[in-house]
């Protein structure tokens, strides 16, 4: 006989490959016909020089654009812009090293010697192992002002609003904030300092990096002619460990708020521990805060707990 949580989890995996078939559907509808388009119009440009260079055969044509995307998908550009900074310079290559221990990966600039791929295979082996430590270390101090805010605002609201709804606005204003400052805001900056990028490639450059996707198309300081290159580089760097560490923060505040924390429905243990052990069910609420005070004031109060906070200084 199935558990309670395994039926819950067939059911949510058979919603979550309706997703990914909505998904499909979706960005099938709206990315095909505007690919359609781009190829007609590419083979319009290829037909047009070819009748005005007749010397140019098809297939020498066709050889031609076949090494210059090959080149380019490996990060090596075949335009006028060409003899500017290379791609493994310091500040490149600094860059090309968060990218892979972060695990964004754009992908637009790849090792091209088997020395490099070897390097980078153990490099990431030990270096993303690091950055979760880092992260993980950040987000744990970080915690601590965040869980301050918490006890603030049940001494303020406490006697008006239950614990619930007072979580809620802690998790708001934390998420509001994080928000303007890692996305907003850095996107109106990109959007002034990237010539080619609007609002909205900037907003979307900022959220595709931030939540680790990285699909790579867009990519800042690869502009011909770019001031201050390396420093330019360096700082997105740090843009990206900073924007990380808040992310994780926020998902740390969110699996917080036991009532939001959707995934203990799925656990196994759940359901054994609820019949078994009811004081290790008990140690293993995901309402627990994971961060380790030495503090005991510094130590948010357990979600079981829906007394209001009045008295915490």
């Amino acid at each position: 006989m199935w558990s309670p949580a395994t039926v819950r989890l067939l059911v949510f995996i058979g919603f979550y490959v309706s997703f990914l078939a909505v998904g499909a559907f979706v960005f099938s509808a709206i990315e095909a016909p505007e690919e359609a388009a781009r190829v007609r119009e590419l083979k319009d440009l290829r037909q047009d020089f070819l009748d005005g260079h007749t010397c140019v055969r098809d297939d020498s044509m066709e050889n031609f654009i076949k090494e210059v995307l090959s080149a380019s998908n490996r990060g090596v550009s075949a335009a006028k812009n060409v003899s500017g900074e290379p791609n493994w310079s310091f500040g490149q290559s600094l860059f090309f090293a968060c990218t892979v221990i972060t695990t964004i990966g754009y992908g637009h600039v790849t090792p091209l010697s088997q020395e490099g791929k070897l390097f980078c295979m153990l490099y990431a082996l030990f270096g993303i192992p690091l950055t979760l430590v880092l992260l993980t270390a950040l987000v744990d101090r970080l915690m601590i002002p965040t869980t301050k805010y918490l006890h603030f605002l049940n001494s303020r609201l406490g006697h008006l609003y239950p614990p619930f709804t007072i979580r809620l606005l802690h998790f708001g204003t934390i998420l509001g904030t994080l928000i303007f400052l890692f996305l907003l805001l850095p996107a109106a900056m990109f959007t002034y300092l990237e010539p080619e990028w609007n609002y909205m490639d900037s907003l979307y450059y900022c959220f595709i990096s931030l939540t680790t996707i990285g699909l790579g198309d867009y990519i800042p300081g690869d502009a011909p002619d770019q001031k201050y290159r390396p420093l330019y580089k360096l700082m997105i760097t740090g843009y990206l460990v900073l924007g990380l560490v808040c992310v994780m923060l926020t998902l740390s505040i969110y699996y917080d708020i036991r009532q939001l924390n959707f995934g203990v429905l799925f656990m196994l243990e759940n359901d054994e521990t609820r019949s078994i052990d009811p004081e290790k069910m008990h140690l293993q609420e995901p309402g627990t805060n994971r961060t380790k005070y030495t503090n005991e004031k510094d130590s948010p109060t357990s979600l079981e707990d829906t007394t209001p906070i009045h008295g915490i200084s």
